[in-house]
């Protein structure tokens, strides 16, 4: 495993299952032996089945939430601002520590198009971390320099939501 290439992934759009694709690439991640580091870069104290599910597969799945949930994006905080931070420090260490053989850095494509953090930043990191390191950013409206260092982008767009008929949240499916 330590002699391959790590790819850079971008899965972005306006329709659900961002989040999701990654899971699902983190769960078959972990049925190959590799170990997997998640950091929610906006997610906070919402209760996720994903977050139990990764404590069930030992210590080869982690996840860390480090923002305080959804946020306005109209109205920054400097306390959200601050956890960004933090989160893209959690990575960058992450990253150097070879530790990992995929990092998912959940909803950082958000971040910065909030201007939470600066995309340059964000590429350097990137282009930093180790040769094997294989990395997947999530998250509506990621910028276009991402798109185009990426290895991999994929689109999701929403045709039909449940949400448009009333129906909210399902457990299990949505969270």
């Amino acid at each position: 495993m330590r002699d391959r290439r790590g790819l850079l992934i971008v899965f972005t759009g306006e329709g659900k299952g961002k989040t999701t694709a990654a899971l699902g690439t983190a769960l078959r991640a972990v049925g190959q032996g590799f170990k997997v580091l998640m950091i929610q870069f906006l997610k906070g104290s919402w209760r996720s089945g994903e977050l139990d599910s990764a404590r069930l597969l030992g210590g080869s799945f982690e996840i860390r939430p480090m923002g305080r949930g959804f946020i306005n994006p109209r109205a920054l905080s400097p306390e959200d601002v601050r956890l960004v931070e933090e989160a893209w420090e959690a990575a960058r260490a992450a990253m150097m520590s070879d530790r990992y053989d995929l990092l998912i850095l959940d909803e950082v494509n958000c971040a910065v198009h909030f201007g939470m953090i600066p995309v340059e930043r964000v590429l350097e990191g990137l282009a930093q971390r180790p040769p094997r390191l294989h990395v997947i950013c999530t998250g509506r409206s990621a910028h276009a320099k991402l798109v185009e260092a990426a290895d991999l982008v994929s689109e999701m767009t929403e045709l039909k939501h449940p949400f448009r008929q009333g129906i909210h949240a399902a457990q299990g499916i949505d969270y």
